[in-house]
């Protein structure tokens, strides 16, 4: 193996991976029981968060950034003047097996560019799965990225030795994708994301009957959009999200705010890169409707499509409708303590609990793990609290703002931090 070679290769085809966010704790659970290498239960992916807390990473590249598609937005497009590579086969397992056994990685993300036709791309993905599996014994976590018109038959095989799936929406909507990327359709990401759906409901079935039927993608799949490279509505786009939640039951949508790579007319101006801070509430809209009962048109009307970039989405509701409070938390049902600003998924079956066995005050509510310098505003508790008379003021939104101070904004950076937990809405 030429090594420098590889690691030219390397520079250049995990630099063009990067804007592919669709990364996450695993959820997968491949139990490492043949003396192999690795195990994916106990694993994330891309230097991300697991639910107990962990920073875990994974090789993330492509196989190939040369693409036949040109997608305006793509830094990959094959307009596009860029140095282009390709891995083999057995350069990426290689790099994958090297990597695992230093103790780089955790597992691997693959995704690639488009080149002759889609299986023909989709089939090389697979056998790297594959022999990574099979030949290695390799029981890491591995996230492949489907590709639009892939074979059933391949997107069967991909389940099969992949972890977790992913087909990229790329734009939320039609219109905005066909301005974009005219070679493309929606029609064609939705048809294998179809397939997978339907594969891990056979497999899941099959294997209560016979107990030694294989996982198919056990970790689930997602997709992701891009956020601001098309005028669509923060509205239009939580739509889109929930109604892929709801049609095709994928783990996460992910936001990519988009990053100008073009001097494209179409395009937003280059150096109008789309505010991070949009990002984020997206993310939180997204819990909201996943975690917290809210539904899409609840978080947004079609008179204000977009959110509230000062406060997070769930208090930009409680104070569109403060006629549904104060909540009393002695009594409320569970669905409205969720809907109140600072109390998270946890503290409210906390709060359920704990009021069996008393009256609970700012201070009980507050070690529970409460933010109360949000929720306080919203609720009526056993003691005294003054907050509740600023309910009906027309400026409660500055009241809240000057007493309240985000956790994740760090003053010496624009940089917002997404943690894989309810915290940031709580």
């Amino acid at each position: 193996m030429n090594y420098e070679r590889v690691k030219e290769k390397l520079e250049i085809l995990a630099d063009a991976a990067k804007y592919d966010v669709s990364c996450s704790s695993s959820g997968g659970n491949r139990k490492n029981t043949s003396k192999g290498l690795g195990d994916s239960s106990a694993t994330g992916i891309c230097h991300t968060y697991t639910e107990d807390g962990r920073c875990v990473s994974l090789l993330k590249i492509l196989l190939t950034n040369f693409c036949i598609y040109d997608c305006a937005y793509c830094v990959t497009r094959v307009s596009n003047d860029i140095q282009r590579a390709a891995f083999t086969v057995d350069e990426v397992v290689d790099l994958t097996m090297s990597f695992y056994r230093r103790n780089y990685i955790e597992g691997l993300f693959l995704s690639s560019g488009i080149f002759k036709n889609a299986d023909y791309t989709m089939e090389r993905l697979v056998r790297v799965a594959k022999k990574l599996r099979l030949e290695h014994n390799f029981n890491g976590y591995i996230h492949l990225k489907s590709i639009p018109d892939a074979s059933d038959e391949l997107m069967r095989e991909a389940g099969l030795y992949a972890d977790r799936l992913s087909m990229n929406l790329e734009i939320p909507t039609e219109s905005g994708l066909k301005l974009l990327a005219p070679d493309k359709s929606h029609q064609q990401m939705i048809k294998p994301m179809d397939f997978v759906k339907n594969e891990i409901l056979i497999y899941k079935d099959e294997k209560k009957i016979i107990k030694s039927t294989p996982k198919f993608a056990p970790a689930g799949q997602s997709t992701q959009v891009i956020v601001g490279a098309t005028p669509e509505t923060d509205l239009q786009i939580i739509k889109v999200a929930d109604h892929f939640y709801k049609n095709f039951n994928l783990k996460r949508v992910y936001y990519s705010g988009y990053v100008p790579v073009s001097n494209d007319a179409r395009l937003p101006a280059l150096g109008s890169q789309v505010p991070l801070v949009r990002e984020n509430r997206l993310y939180q809209a997204d819990w909201l409707m996943r975690f917290y009962g809210f539904k899409a048109n609840e978080i947004l009307e079609q008179s204000n499509p977009f959110l509230d970039l000062e406060v997070d989405p769930k208090m930009s509701w409680a104070l569109r409708n403060v006629d549904k409070f104060p909540v009393m938390i002695q009594t409320a049902p569970l669905e409205m303590i969720l809907r109140v600003p600072g109390i998270g998924v946890k503290s409210a079956y906390k709060i359920i609990q704990a009021r069996r066995f008393k009256n609970l005050t700012l201070e009980h509510i507050k070690k529970i793990g409460v933010s109360t310098n949000r929720a306080k505003y919203f609720i009526t508790v056993a003691n005294a609290n003054k907050s509740l008379d600023f309910l009906d003021a027309v400026n409660l939104k500055d009241i809240i703002l000057k007493d309240t101070r985000s956790k994740f904004e760090n003053p010496f950076s624009n940089q917002l931090s997404l943690l894989n937990d309810d915290s940031f809405l709580r």
